[in-house]
Formats: C-alpha cells, sequence, structure tokens
C-alpha cells in the first residue's frame, strides 16, 4: 500500500488510508464491525487484524453483514457497521439496507484501493 500524506501524530510515520480508516472507527467507538472481505476492503481487513478492540463478525453475504449491523444497532443503540467490497458486494449490501432509513446505521464501501 502507497502512505498517504496524513501523519500520525503519535509516531510521526505516514499511514496509509486503511489505517486511517480503521483508526477513525476506534476514534468513533466502533467496537464491533460485520462483513465480507474482497477487493479493494483487504488493506482494511489486514490492519483489523492486528486489532484486539474490534471484534470483526464474518458473514457469508453482504446483505448478512447489513442485516446483522442492522440487528446490532437495535439491540444494542450502538452504531451496527458494516464493511463490503465494491461492486456486486456494495449491490448486495443495499439491496439489505434500502428500508434502514432511519437506524444508526453505517454502510462502507470504497471504489478505489486503500
Amino acid at each position: 500500500m502507497t502512505p498517504t500524506r496524513a501523519h500520525d501524530n503519535h509516531q510521526g510515520k505516514l499511514m496509509t488510508g486503511a489505517e486511517i480508516f480503521v483508526r477513525c472507527l476506534v476514534e468513533e467507538g466502533v467496537d464491533t464491525l460485520f462483513g465480507y472481505p474482497g477487493g479493494v476492503v483487504i488493506g482494511i481487513y489486514d490492519v483489523l487484524h492486528d486489532l484486539t478492540h474490534i471484534k470483526h463478525i464474518l458473514t457469508r453475504h453482504e446483505q448478512g453483514a447489513t442485516h446483522a449491523a442492522e440487528g446490532y444497532a437495535k439491540a444494542t443503540g450502538r452504531p451496527g457497521v458494516a464493511l463490503v467490497t465494491s461492486g456486486p458486494g456494495a449491490t448486495n449490501a443495499v439491496t439489505a439496507s434500502l428500508m434502514r432509513i432511519w437506524i444508526r446505521f453505517l454502510w462502507l464501501c470504497s471504489p478505489d484501493k486503500w
């Protein structure tokens, strides 16, 4: 991965987009993430692998990640977070999230490499 120009204030090193993304999740208090890895989000999964304070729950399908994040949000009052790849993965997640307008829910997808 190519580092971005954002600097880590604690260590003075350049951070990748995936590292910045995961740091934002941590700073927002996200402790559970539902997802299905693939394509452009693999870099995020590489960063998540080294963390112990964000629990990743692997689903069998992007729709499953979306429904699980919704259920988590409803049950806990915390934001439900689903991480999927672009393309067909995003299409599968959108299908599950069309009726989820009023729930604290974060659906993440990127069209570009992290």
